[in-house]
């Protein structure tokens, strides 16, 4: 029997963020993310002035790209992508270079001060692994963020793009971004 492929992707309906930043919060408290850093955010877009005034908020993340730039250019191999397509850091092998920082075209990685070393979203690995999805999904009381296996024909990422318009962010890089915007 063969083993399933997997490939994990979020989807994010950005039309239903209220900019509480509990992913932000969930995700700094489950990584232990230092003051001053963050691995999502939320973008702001103000159109227009008071009183006709529209402000639209935009969750931003690494994209675990199918095709990492961040990978490709990382000289000691410390970054890397799982077989699911989770794009990680090995901490042992970083030598701080910060190369995959100027590589990625989402500004989604900061540098650690105390260990020397890059970080970045994880997708709550060690929780995906465990069974359970990534803190910043499981927090939002909006349901903005939508996780699962692109491979997957019965989950509800696999449905909502099969139904829905998207877009991604392709930064002319080739990158393949996996981080869905419903429109």
């Amino acid at each position: 029997m063969a083993i399933k492929k997997k490939r994990y992707a979020l989807v994010i309906d950005s039309r239903k963020c209220i900019n509480c930043k509990a992913c932000a919060v969930a995700c700094k408290a489950e990584n232990e993310v230092p003051i001053g850093n963050f691995r999502n955010w939320i973008n702001e877009d103000r159109q227009g002035e008071y009183p006709k005034l529209r402000i639209d908020f935009e969750p931003e993340q690494c994209h675990h790209c199918e095709h990492p730039s961040c990978v490709r250019v990382c000289p000691t191999g410390a970054s890397w992508q799982r077989k699911d397509g989770i794009v990680l850091v090995n901490d042992d092998e970083c030598i701080g270079c910060r190369y995959c920082m100027i590589a990625c075209p989402y500004d989604a990685r900061y540098f650690h001060e105390a260990s020397g070393t890059v970080h970045k979203c994880t997708l709550c690995s060690h929780r995906i692994d465990k069974g359970t999805i990534p803190a910043c999904v499981e927090t939002c009381p909006s349901k903005v963020r939508v996780f699962g296996d692109l491979e997957d024909p019965a989950s509800r990422v696999h449905e909502l793009l099969a139904t829905r318009r998207y877009r991604v962010k392709e930064p002319q890089t080739g990158n393949g971004p996996q981080l869905y915007y419903l429109l």
